[in-house]
Parts: structure tokens; C-alpha cells; sequence
């Protein structure tokens, strides 16, 4: 019994011990604590710093402004067929192009970013003409410009920015030539230079082009440090993305309008040509009653006829290809025109201060805990997790209380 009433003493110990160690788990959440509150001193110099170095960033950063404008384009019933079979495509049905649709059109609203990022239609906006406004009062005027020039000369930029990149600009100025200096007119869309690349990817994060592809909404929004000629742009965005638009859905009638304008001008020439050899031989022949003169004129008469039914029929024409490019021409309904914006959308300096002030006290509680070596004890105790030994505390003091048992004897 005594072994056994010992055997029992000894599971109550084992117990008692996982009891304590359970309850001195919280102890080491108190000391992190503790660690921390003792070097609070070390947060009143961090923290102070961080935010006065974060307000001096967030001030140097530029202001800038947002434009946003929103199109409806038409979509015509062969069109609408045309995405209805486009979305029966995504389940799984196929109609074919004889259905009607999918091989008409090219050119969907979806594939209207893809066109507004495509380097032809960034580089078309080089030319475009921007003025930045003067003041009166000051006697400053106003100054027109390439968009080009403007990304290039008149962009503000951060203070951290103007820092780092003082070695490369006095690299630049030292090694400067003739040769690196570049114009728009030169622009060649199929090998651009390093500065025109540079300037087409500015273009990139100043203006985007989004479609919602339920509602067929076309948004373009304009991103710059001048609320005018964030408007400007967006203004000329949308008018060169309506033309574009209207030139590829016109191509074809266009062409068939100039071949029927071409055959018509011919026509006429004909008819005209006809016209006067039949009037110089009539009045030639007034007076003249001889058989074989009749039937000249006769023939004369039949052929300026012929001629001119040819010349009408190809005015007829000419008229129906008219008419064709009117209808194929879409029209746009304007949702949200350009306006100057007179808020500015960033930066939320505020925000970044907060951001900033987070991140240094997060950080300097990091380091104190690695100090104190906190730290490891954390990741150990989290690692370091022991699968159950309750089987083998029982094995263990069962050993022991026998043992114990058979030194008594």
C-alpha cells in the first residue's frame, strides 16, 4: 500500500507541477511588458523623431489632382448580338462567325484600355498643347507648351527624390552632349529613346482608361500636380479616343466612299467628254440632212446617254456610301465631362504620418524585445511546443516508487 499510496503522491505532484507551469505561461507576457515599460525613455526619443522626419517627407511631396470623365458609347443591335454571343461564348456555347457577331467586330469597349496604353496613342499625346496659367497680379503670364516638355521640365518632385537622384543628374550634366538631347518632333514610336520610354511610362501612371463590362462605361481619369491640365488631358483623352473609335468603325465604308467618289469622278469625266462631242457634232451638222450624218449623230446621242446613266447610277452609289458612314458613325454620350478639379486628391499626408509613427514603434519594440532577448524566448516557446508525457511521468514514477519500495526492504 505504501507503494501505491506513493505512486499516487507522485501523480499528484506531477499535476501540481503542469498546474504551475500552466499558470506562469501569463508571467511571461507581463515581463515583454515590463521590458518595454523600462525602456519607455527609448520611444520618447523615436517616436518624436519619426514624426518630424515623416511631416518633413509628407510636405515635400507635391500636391496633385484627379479629372475623371465618363463616355456611353453606342452600341448598335448587330453589336449587342454581337456581345450576347460573346458572353454565351464564356458558357461553353459556340455559335461561329456565320451566327452573326463575333467576326464583325473587332474592336469591343472591353479592348479600349489596351488602345488608350498602347504606345502609339501615349506617344500621339506628346504634341498636345498645355498651358500652364500665370498670375496677373504678379505680372506672370501664362505658359504654353508641349505635354511633352511639361513632363520633362515642369514636374515637381519629392525632396527624397531630389536627393538620391543629385548623383545621377551631376553624372548627367558632366557627361552631357548634343547628342542625348531629344525633340518631339523626332518621336519614333518603334524605337523610342531612353527619355521619350521614361516619359511614355509617366504617361502611364498619369492616365487610365477602365470600362465597366456590365454598363459598357468607359472612364478615363487623369492624374497630374496642375488641376488645368489634369482637365486638359482628359478632355483630350476622350476626344482622341472618340476619333480612333469612329475611324476604325468607319474604315471600311470610308474606303468603299472613296472607291465610289473615285468611280463617280470618272463617270462624270466620261459624260462630259461625251457630252461635247455630241454638241461640237450637232452644231457641225445643223444643216446637214445626209443619212450617214443622222446615224452619227445618233450614235453620238446614245453614247453621252449611256455615258450618263453610268454617272448617275455612281452618284447613286456615292450618296448610299454617304449615308452608310453616318450610320456607322457611333455616337458618345458624355456622362461626366472635364471639370478643373479644385480639390486636390493627395497625398494624405496625415495618413502617412500615422503610417510611419506605427511602423517606428513597431519596430523599436522589436529591438527591445531582441535586447532583453524576449524575442527568442517568443519564438522558442511557440517552437518549441512538447507533445503529451503523461504516459511516460506515470511509467517514470511508477519506476521510482518501486524502486523506493524495494531499498525499504
Amino acid at each position: 500500500m505504501s507503494a501505491e499510496n506513493h505512486y499516487n503522491d507522485q501523480q499528484v505532484e506531477n499535476r501540481n507541477n503542469e498546474q504551475l507551469q500552466k499558470e506562469a505561461s501569463p508571467v511571461g507576457f507581463m515581463k515583454i511588458y515590463k521590458d518595454l515599460l523600462k525602456h519607455r525613455r527609448l520611444y520618447y526619443k523615436v517616436l518624436p523623431v519619426t514624426f518630424i522626419l515623416a511631416v518633413i517627407y509628407t510636405l515635400s511631396l507635391p500636391n496633385y489632382y484627379c479629372c475623371t470623365v465618363r463616355l456611353s458609347p453606342e452600341m448598335s443591335s448587330s453589336r449587342t448580338s454581337s456581345s450576347l454571343l460573346s458572353l454565351a461564348s464564356n458558357f461553353g456555347f459556340n455559335f461561329g462567325k456565320s451566327s452573326g457577331g463575333m467576326g464583325t467586330e473587332a474592336l469591343f469597349p472591353t479592348l479600349y484600355p489596351d488602345l488608350v496604353n498602347s504606345t502609339d496613342f501615349k506617344v500621339s499625346l506628346f504634341t498636345v498643347p498645355v498651358t500652364i496659367e500665370g498670375n496677373k497680379e504678379k505680372g506672370i503670364k501664362d505658359r504654353t507648351m508641349p505635354y511633352y516638355d511639361y513632363l520633362v521640365n515642369e514636374q515637381k518632385k519629392s525632396g527624397l527624390s531630389v536627393i538620391l537622384g543629385a548623383p545621377r543628374k551631376l553624372i548627367k550634366w558632366i557627361f552631357a552632349s548634343e547628342k542625348d538631347s531629344t525633340k518631339v518632333l523626332e518621336v519614333d514610336p518603334f524605337r523610342l529613346t531612353m527619355k521619350q520610354a521614361m516619359v511614355v511610362k509617366a504617361i502611364n501612371k498619369k492616365i487610365t482608361c477602365d470600362v465597366d463590362k456590365k454598363m459598357m462605361v468607359i472612364t478615363i481619369k487623369v492624374t497630374d500636380q496642375n488641376p488645368v491640365i489634369a482637365a486638359t488631358m482628359a478632355d483630350t483623352v476622350k476626344t482622341r479616343l472618340q476619333k480612333s473609335i469612329t475611324d476604325y468603325r468607319t474604315s471600311k465604308v470610308r474606303v468603299d466612299m472613296e472607291y465610289y467618289e473615285k468611280i463617280n469622278a470618272e463617270a462624270k469625266i466620261r459624260y462630259e467628254e461625251a457630252r461635247q462631242k455630241y454638241s461640237e457634232f450637232v452644231d457641225a451638222n445643223q444643216y446637214i440632212i445626209l443619212q450617214t450624218v443622222r446615224q452619227k449623230q445618233v450614235d453620238l446621242e446614245n453614247e453621252m446617254q449611256l455615258q450618263y446613266n453610268a454617272y448617275m447610277q455612281t452618284a447613286q452609289q456615292l450618296l448610299a456610301a454617304e449615308a452608310k458612314v453616318q450610320e456607322e458613325t457611333p455616337a458618345f454620350t458624355t456622362l461626366q465631362s472635364a471639370t478643373v478639379p479644385v480639390r486636390k486628391a493627395g497625398p494624405a499626408r496625415s495618413k502617412m504620418c500615422l503610417m510611419f509613427l506605427f511602423l517606428a514603434f513597431i519596430g523599436t519594440s522589436v529591438w527591445i524585445l531582441y535586447k532583453e532577448g524576449d524575442l527568442m524566448a517568443l519564438f522558442n516557446s511557440n517552437d518549441e511546443e512538447e507533445p503529451d508525457t503523461s504516459d511516460t511521468t506515470e511509467q517514470t514514477a511508477l519506476i521510482q516508487a518501486l524502486l523506493n519500495l524495494n531499498a525499504k526492504k
